[in-house]
């Protein structure tokens, strides 16, 4: 869990010095500028920024009842980031399990990606699609209603 958040902490931590700097020099509103910027990179790079991550076991069995994909992701993974950018309200409709909090979900990963963690990873009704074009999940995702 704690891997999650390295990358949003070290944005935090690299932000707050740099404004620590600017305010020392004199330029407290530069230093905030700056400082909110970095907390919303960080913000944006965060587990917070997806849709709630469920087991590999519990998405499977869900994604089996309902026909909704199910996305394997981690943050800090720009092409997970797009993809969630890209679905836009869509993305809470999917099935969302973070490789970083469920070992069962990157050993999943891994079966289909030659032994790396791939992701994004997409299943669909099964079949693995690696990295796969954010209009073509949205179109899976209309089809499985």
């Amino acid at each position: 869990m704690m891997r999650s958040w390295i990358l949003p902490m070290l944005f935090v931590l690299c932000g707050s010095l740099v404004a620590t700097g600017l305010t020392l020099r004199g330029s407290v509103g530069e230093g905030a500028a700056i400082l909110l910027a970095f907390v919303l990179i960080a913000g944006v790079h965060s587990p917070l920024m997806f849709p709630r991550s469920i087991g590999a076991t519990e998405a499977q069995r869900r994604s089996a009842a309902d026909g909704r994909p199910v996305v394997f992701w981690r943050s800090g993974c720009k092409f997970c980031l797009r993809l969630r950018m890209r679905l836009g309200r869509d993305a809470h409709r999917l099935h969302w399990v973070d490789i970083w909090r469920d070992p069962a979900g990157a050993a999943a990963v891994r079966e289909v990606c030659d032994g790396n963690e791939t992701v994004p990873t997409v299943f669909v009704a099964g079949r693995p699609h690696i990295n796969p074009d954010p209009g073509w999940v949205r179109e899976q995702l209309c089809s499985s209603e």
